[in-house]
């Protein structure tokens, strides 16, 4: 009866199974994003050149208003862990003004940034996926105020976190807020204001926060239809389930285990196969070690219901033999099991 209760357990979690691996399948995926971008305000000393007057440094401050962004990715999902290559355009106005002086300078500055990022995300495969990210690369430059632009490249840096919703197995929607900074470009402005030529060098701070939002589509395998309930294994079989990565025996798997002993007793002169299995994730040599160790845990146990160990055989199969068929890397909770069989 109790193994009864087990398999049906089993037929009713399935469709929660498929539909977490149907939302989030893997594989290559591209997107566009968009959002804001705030530029922090900063200040930073310049070598102002007017000619013929001369140079004289001198201290500038730099207030930014709300600018935008747009980008795309593409990327690999590796259930968990992915990484993609993204192209983001920023731009932000603002002004420029030196203490003193009276009046403000308009100015703007415009960012390209090619960027390599790792992300890893959490609960993958299912609705709503919260996610923490990094990223390096390479940014492009053009800063302009008074007439005058200089373009320059610096070395970029991000750090995200975000949160993902699957609409289904091809569509993702992403709301995400990141920190983007480079190291500090050098600017050689070149400019006219009032008819008067000037030059401007100065290396400018340059931090960021952005809000983003981005669609996704993805084109991994996507998921068969539902399989059909597993057959239920008839006494003298018994079927006894383990957690992800795990050879420990549950209260559930040990009752099963008394029954089956009990079932070898009532034989009187039998043979029990303990028959080890796997889901697909991971690799498959770590996947047959684990199915080893799952049902040299079966076995120990059976000899301490009684059952001699010589009338005990183990057998490890990895990811062979799967109760529910699937793709690569799933962790699909009917396929991590040991079968006994008593003959």
């Amino acid at each position: 009866m109790k193994k009864t209760l087990v398999v049906a357990a089993a037929m009713l979690s399935l469709p929660v199974a498929a539909q977490a691996q149907s939302l989030q399948p893997g594989g290559v995926y591209i997107g566009g994003e968009g959002g804001l971008n705030w530029m922090l305000n900063n200040s930073f000393t310049g070598i102002l050149t007017v000619p013929p007057i001369g140079s004289a440094s001198t201290q500038i401050n730099a207030n930014y208003n709300t600018g935008w962004l747009v980008g795309g990715v593409i990327g690999y999902d590796l259930l968990g862990p992915r990484v993609e290559l993204e192209g983001v355009y920023r731009s932000n106005y603002g002004t420029l003004s030196v203490p003193g002086i009276a009046g403000n300078a308009n100015a703007y500055v415009d960012q390209i940034s090619a960027m390599a990022n790792v992300y890893y995300d959490f609960m993958a495969g299912q609705a709503f996926v919260p996610y923490v990210g990094a990223g390096a690369g390479v940014a492009f430059l053009t800063g302009g105020a008074a007439g005058g632009s200089a373009n320059a490249t610096a070395f970029a840096y991000q750090a995200m976190v975000g949160v993902g919703y699957n609409l289904d197995s091809m569509v993702r929607l992403n709301l995400e807020g990141r920190y983007y900074g480079t190291t500090a470009p050098n600017y050689n402005y070149y400019g006219r204001v009032a008819g008067v030529g000037y030059q401007l060098n100065a290396t400018i701070p340059n931090n960021n926060f952005s809000l983003m939002a981005s669609l996704q589509l993805k084109f991994g395998s996507a998921p068969a239809a539902p399989p059909p309930p597993p057959p239920v294994v008839a006494p003298p079989s018994f079927m006894v389930f383990f957690d992800w990565d795990r050879s420990n025996l549950s209260a559930q798997a040990l009752t099963t285990i008394k029954q089956a002993a009990g079932a070898y007793k009532s034989k009187g002169n039998a043979r029990i196969t303990a028959t080890g299995h796997t889901d697909t994730s991971g690799t498959e040599a770590y996947n047959m070690a684990l199915s080893l160790r799952r049902a040299n845990a079966v076995k120990d146990a059976l000899v301490r219901e009684g059952v001699p160990a010589t009338a005990i055989a183990v057998v490890g199969r990895g990811e062979q033999g799967l109760l529910v068929q699937t793709g690569p890397n799933v962790r699909e909770p009917q396929n991590r099991r040991v079968e006994i069989v008593i003959q």
